[in-house]
């Protein structure tokens, strides 16, 4: 029986330029990425981490069509990571919270999203501070 390289990512597609959105395929859950190139130092600046769980407007195609529509500007690229079907709505949320938590005090990657902080993590971190580790 073949073994998956990766527990839950399925497929990715990175550093796409929007306009390639129409090249994901409907119903797409995952975690996405959009990104501001700086084409003289080629590097990729995190502007949003999103979730999609997969309804019509909620796949990832729909979601950055959406966020090309109001906030296209601020970005320029993105990527996507699709989640395999065993992979419940609840544990996409757990990667997108997770995400957000690192990026959460970088100024550039909070141009869409303005989050202090995942809740859940906070949680487990004072659990693990209290047990001294």
């Amino acid at each position: 029986m073949p073994v998956s390289e990766l527990r839950l990512i399925k497929r990715c597609s990175e550093f796409r330029p929007k306009e390639d959105i129409k090249g994901i395929p409907p119903w797409t859950r995952g975690i996405y990425v959009l990104f501001k190139h700086r084409p003289r130092l080629d590097k990729y600046d995190v502007v949003y981490i999103g979730m999609a769980a997969g309804m019509k407007t909620a796949s990832i195609r729909g979601r950055l069509r959406v966020h090309r529509r109001k906030k296209g500007k601020l970005w320029t690229h993105f990527s996507a990571f699709e989640v395999w079907d065993n992979i419940r709505e609840d544990e996409i949320q757990e990667l997108e919270g997770l995400f957000r938590h690192i990026y959460r005090k970088d100024a550039r990657a909070n141009k869409l999203n303005r989050q202090k902080g995942f809740k859940k993590l906070s949680n487990v971190r004072r659990k693990t501070e209290k047990e001294g580790w």
